[in-house]
């Protein structure tokens, strides 16, 4: 990434609500787990529910939210995406302060930031595309990640620290705030945005609902990223929580040790993204987007062999390190590969369609992982996700295409 490169000042607003929400969740990471068990006293199948069923229910109550974002005005929908979470969110302190606080109010709550969230998610991959020129997606892309990998550094250190001296509660605020923050550095870009064609039919349809899907996986090149991306995410995040009962539990790690094994590595990922820009103006596009993406599939398997003490610490680190690494060369050239692909008015309903996959595989899998960890022990639940991580590669693109720009373009490779 050349020094310098400036993007114009809308992107610099867009990137700054990035950045205020993205450490406002790290934040808050774990926050509503811990509530569940610190203030509800909640039991372990209760935790699960909230942290699987949440998000799933969340990623299909967003399903109809693709096509009703596809023809509005994007701006508009950021800034509400982000009111509807701020809102959400500082219910739950109202709740705790007035001893109202329930198990189902956080599990609600974490449905209905689930599904703003992939709303905004859809409606910034579209509103990217309107700020910068194509060639600086990638640029764009980039900046993104390593802020997010930023605010994975410093985020869970200082939640961390405000849970302890504050309680799990007082994170849940900052974060309702980090998206207040947001909605006004995005309605800060300014500028007049074009109101999207409309089509003919003035309601979203059942079948609308489906074009997402149909479009990627009519597409011969983003068909295979988007099996890949699914697999690899809901894969590495199902080893996740056996993880951490190993390293916690049996291994007899504690809790800030944990934590730095995961905080530490992160470093590698804003490596990872300064590097993608100039590794593809190097090697290429494809090249880069297959070698990273399949190097970031070998480095799981070793987490199956982590032992305890400073060993084991220094082992867990080192996969993380190569994982996040690749995972961060990887990601913003994927992303920008995905917005070359898509036709412009196809943009939020595709991105809806890959975020709600991406989140109910993860769901799926980490509840199918919970059931083989309890049947078959944790380090083998481990490494039997890390060698069908093994094969995740062979969904990688093997060939390139010209970016279809409108859906007439589209059609036969959609």
């Amino acid at each position: 990434m050349r020094s310098g490169h400036r993007l114009g000042r809308p992107f610099g607003w867009l990137w700054g609500a990035y950045g205020a929400s993205a450490l406002g969740t790290w934040l808050a990471f774990g926050s509503f787990e811990l509530i569940a068990i610190r203030v509800l006293h909640a039991g372990t199948a209760e935790v699960a529910v909230l942290a699987s069923v949440g998000a799933a229910v969340g990623a299909a109550v967003a399903v109809p939210l693709g096509p009703w974002v596809e023809f509005r005005r994007k701006r508009p929908v950021l800034v509400a995406m982000d009111l509807v979470r701020f809102a959400a969110l500082l219910t739950i302190p109202a709740a705790f302060a007035l001893g109202v606080l329930t198990f189902v109010q956080l599990l609600l709550v974490s449905i209905v930031v689930a599904a703003a969230d992939i709303a905004f998610r859809a409606a910034s991959g579209a509103y990217l595309k309107t700020l910068v020129a194509a060639e600086d997606l990638l640029v764009a892309g980039a900046r993104f990640e390593s802020t997010a990998w930023t605010t994975t550094i410093i985020g869970p250190p200082l939640g961390g620290a405000a849970i302890g001296l504050l309680g799990p509660v007082a994170t849940v605020v900052a974060d309702g705030i980090s998206y207040l923050l947001s909605a006004l550095g995005v309605r800060a870009t300014g500028g007049h945005e074009p109101r999207p064609e409309r089509r003919e039919a003035p309601r979203v349809r059942a079948s609308d609902l489906l074009d997402g899907w149909r479009y990627i996986l009519a597409d011969r090149t983003l068909r295979p990223l988007f099996f890949n991306t699914a697999l690899f995410n809901g894969l590495v995040m199902a080893a996740q929580p056996l993880l951490a009962v190993l390293m916690l539990g049996r291994l007899g790690f504690t809790p800030w040790q944990y934590g730095l094994a995961f905080a530490a590595p992160s470093i590698g990922g804003l490596l990872g993204s300064r590097l993608a820009r100039p590794l593809v103006a190097r090697f290429g596009q494809r090249r880069v987007l297959v070698v990273s993406g399949a190097l970031r599939a070998v480095w799981p398997f070793g987490l199956a062999f982590v032992g305890p003490g400073t060993g084991g610490l220094v082992l867990v680190m080192g996969v993380e390190l190569g994982l996040i690494f690749c995972c961060g060369v990887f990601n913003p050239v994927s992303s920008t590969y995905r917005l070359e692909r898509t036709a412009t008015d196809r943009v939020a309903r595709t991105l809806t369609a890959w975020a709600v996959t991406t989140k109910g595989t993860t769901a799926l899998l980490t509840a199918l992982w919970g059931v083989l960890g309890t049947l078959l022990g944790p380090r083998t639940a481990i490494a039997l996700a890390g060698v069908l991580l093994l094969a995740t590669p062979l969904f990688l693109p093997r060939r390139t295409r010209t970016s279809p720009t409108t859906t007439e373009a589209a059609p036969e490779h959609v």
